[in-house]
């Protein structure tokens, strides 16, 4: 996925008139039915370890990455990365000391080492390269694949199963294509070129499901676009290999201990539920 993880999501998230976070009132609605992920395990760092002293700590984001983080309607960097950083921040009891500052994101690794800020939280990519240069903390969020499928179309577990030898729509030349060919391969792949032709044929009736990335899917499947036409079916499905690592927070190599306290307090906020409350606040409909 490149250096930046999922970058195409603002497009999907603006089109779909979704910028801001869920309203209050929808995500307690749903609050009993939608599954959350759970990728930190609270049982990992029982004991808090030593947090580096410094008079400040400064995290860099960009605002071009919605839900995320982006600007809002009142001109303020708000998402999910920053509040998720105001509860890290606010568990490890240097909230008055913690500061978020937007830059472009290819700015964001010069920055760093340069010392203007002490971590990146923006979707900077867990990858073999970056970790030459950067710790990452461990991953908070990854990016699932699944299906949609039309409501009136009967899809379950195996999946392998119910697609064989129904056709499929993917975007060509994807990971996920790459992916369907790989863990589902009696499907009938159909490669379109762009995301927005795979999902009308999956409204017109001329595929069975379409294969993509959950989160924006999960989107979509709000938005007037998809007039509730569809659900997701079966799922989710993650891959390291063809997906990535999904969302971390990166430091310089030397501040490693920075990203173990910031891992201790992940699983502190994520046993107390601040976690989840993020999650359906930003992701009313769920992509898991």
């Amino acid at each position: 996925m490149g250096d930046r993880l999922a970058s195409w999501l603002m497009a999907v998230v603006l089109a779909a008139g979704l910028v801001g976070p869920a309203a209050p009132a929808l995500a307690q609605a749903q609050a009993q039915d939608v599954p959350l992920p759970n990728f930190v395990d609270q049982r990992q760092r029982a004991t808090r370890p030593p947090l580096p002293e410094r008079e400040r700590y400064r995290f860099l984001t960009s605002s071009d990455f919605p839900p995320f983080n982006f600007i809002d309607g009142r001109g303020r960097l708000t998402g999910f990365n920053v509040d998720l950083v105001r509860a890290l921040c606010e568990e490890l009891n240097i909230l008055d000391r913690c500061q978020i500052e937007a830059k472009p994101f290819n700015e964001l690794v010069d920055a760093l080492n340069k010392g203007e800020g002490e971590a990146i939280v923006a979707g900077l990519a867990v990858t073999a390269a970056n970790r030459q240069t950067l710790a990452f903390t461990d991953s908070y969020f990854r990016f699932p694949a699944r299906f949609v499928a039309r409501k009136d179309t009967a899809l379950v577990e195996p999946m392998a199963d119910a697609v064989a030898g129904k056709p499929v729509a993917v975007v060509a030349g994807t990971a996920h294509a790459a992916m369907l060919r790989t863990f589902f391969p009696e499907a009938e792949a159909k490669a379109f070129d762009t995301r927005e032709a795979a999902l009308d044929a999956l409204k017109r009736g001329e595929v069975e499901a379409m294969f993509g990335d959950g989160v924006s899917l999960s989107f979509w499947l709000g938005s007037d676009a998809a007039a509730n036409c569809c659900a997701f079916a079966g799922g989710p499905y993650l891959s390291d290999r063809f997906l990535g690592e999904g969302l971390a927070i990166a430091v310089k190599r030397e501040n490693a201990d920075l990203a173990r306290a910031m891992d201790y307090a992940m699983g502190q906020i994520v046993g107390k539920k601040v976690f989840s409350e993020l999650l359906l606040r930003y992701f009313p409909i769920s992509a898991f």
